[in-house]
């Protein structure tokens, strides 16, 4: 004799007033990286679309504000040495820029120091990571500084 189970799982409701959003209207996070190394760039990268996020990378401050000009991004990491133009300047630019003023950016570099960090904040970054920094780390500034 074969024993059978059922189960039995109540309908969802949910109240009028609920409102659905199709799963095609759902847009991945735009995250803008910036660094002169291409192996922190490809390791950032790599980081952030494990996280569901779509990245576009640039190697220089002055190749992000011609990204920046196609790509609208949610979110900037930015290494602060760069050759041309360094991340301070860079932040520096898109805070003067009314579309770009509000976008957070966080800092990621193998400076730890106390000036860097202090003229970070004062640029207005919302974070600043040490390099190496880990998947862990990325995880916690995203879902603390992404817009959702």
């Amino acid at each position: 004799m074969a024993i059978r189970f059922a189960f039995y799982a109540p309908p969802l409701y949910l109240p009028h007033d609920a409102e659905t959003v199709p799963m095609s209207a759902i847009r991945k996070k735009h995250i803008l990286v910036i660094d002169d190394e291409p192996a922190w760039l490809k390791i950032t990268s790599h980081f952030l679309r494990n996280h569901g996020c779509e990245v576009r990378t640039a190697g220089s401050g002055t190749e992000a504000l011609k990204a920046i000009k196609s790509f609208k991004p949610d979110l900037i990491f930015s290494d602060v040495r760069m050759p041309e133009m360094n991340g301070f300047d860079l932040v520096d630019t898109l805070k003067r820029d009314p579309a770009t003023s509000s976008t957070p950016v966080i800092f990621f570099s193998a400076i730890d120091d106390y000036d860097a960090r202090k003229v970070a904040r004062t640029l207005g970054a919302v974070d600043y990571l040490i390099k190496p920094f880990n998947e862990d780390e990325v995880s916690s500034v995203l879902s603390k500084h992404l817009p959702r």
